[in-house]
């Protein structure tokens, strides 16, 4: 009877957070790990003036470890007050851990704005989505960055936790979160943050390593189900991934746009300083409004197909274990 619980509450978390949403008017962990985060840079970089790299490594060990441990205490703490509290508790941290809901709601408001043809509003919303400048994008830059937010964050919002969460439940989901949040916080390369910050950038490449490469094919699958060219997926990973600053992000970013049949990357500002980074992407079309509808359907069908596939595969390999 037991098999299947840990993968049910997953789908429930999932979709919980596809209906739902970001709970932004509710406490969030990732609020607190990047509070946590926040104290143990400042009483680190104190205490170990000279030496910021190992300073940056204890700081990743005591909010990975520190997650980890209270995870696993709440947790715990919940089955042991009642196996239904225990499940609700289960359901909730992973429902925290998802972000399919708030991404796509990001990307629809820009989607909408373009559509109407709100060329200031648009570029103030996608603005929310990415870190370059954004006064000056046409529609085509503005639906460009919005497609590459969804394409990277596709990884690191959905299908990496999930991969985490399947194999190693909501303790592992949370680990995972905690991790991706240090990277967001300290995974600079200025002056700040290069050495202080190398732990958690390395650490993130780590754990991004196999769910970036196993979201490709679910790209794949999901672009020929909405009928765009699942074929060029693959011949746009292989040629243009590895030309992405990420050892990652080249990934999805090169699969959506083999999907969408666009180029993405090339040249962006940020804080006024023009940046000309690799094309990724083998096709030749610019990104357009329409273009993004498609990366939310491609975006949306290949975190299903992930989320099935997985659940399935760890419950018949722990059916075949037993």
């Amino acid at each position: 009877m037991m098999i299947g619980i840990h993968e049910l509450h997953v789908c429930t978390a999932f979709f919980l957070d596809l209906f739902v949403g970001d709970p932004r008017n509710m406490p969030h962990p990732v609020r607190g790990i990047g509070f946590a985060a926040s104290k143990a840079e400042t009483f680190f970089r104190h205490s170990m003036a000279k030496n910021e790299k190992g300073a940056g490594i204890l700081t990743v060990v005591l909010v990975v470890g520190g997650t980890i441990g209270i995870s696993w205490t709440i947790l715990q703490l919940s089955f042991f007050i009642h196996p239904w509290f225990g499940a609700a508790v289960s359901v909730l941290m992973l429902y925290y851990c998802f972000a399919t809901g708030d991404l796509a709601a990001h990307a629809r408001a820009v989607y909408g704005a373009l559509h109407r043809g709100e060329l200031d509003s648009a570029r103030q919303k996608v603005g929310m989505m990415v870190g370059r400048d954004v006064d000056n994008l046409t529609e085509s830059g503005v639906a460009q960055a919005a497609v590459e937010s969804v394409a990277e964050n596709s990884v690191d919002g959905i299908t990496a936790p999930l991969f985490y969460a399947l194999l190693f439940g909501p303790v592992g989901a949370m680990a995972y979160k905690a991790i991706n949040t240090l990277d967001s916080m300290f995974g600079y390369k200025n002056e700040r943050y290069f050495s202080f910050g190398w732990a958690s950038a390395k650490l993130d490449d780590v754990v991004n390593y196999l769910p970036a490469r196993l979201t490709v094919p679910f790209i794949a699958v999901a672009a020929w189900l909405n009928r765009l060219d699942g074929g060029a997926v693959f011949s746009s990973v292989v040629r243009t991934a590895r030309l992405h600053a990420s050892p990652n992000a080249g990934y999805p970013e090169a699969a959506y746009g083999g999907a969408l049949g666009v180029r993405l990357g090339g040249p962006r500002t940020y804080g006024g300083k023009r940046k000309d980074l690799p094309c990724i992407g083998i096709g030749d079309g610019e990104c357009r409004c329409r273009t993004l509808q498609q990366a939310l359907r491609v975006m949306y069908t290949s975190a299903f197909l992930f989320m099935v596939f997985g659940a399935g595969f760890v419950f018949l390999g722990k059916m075949i274990w037993q």
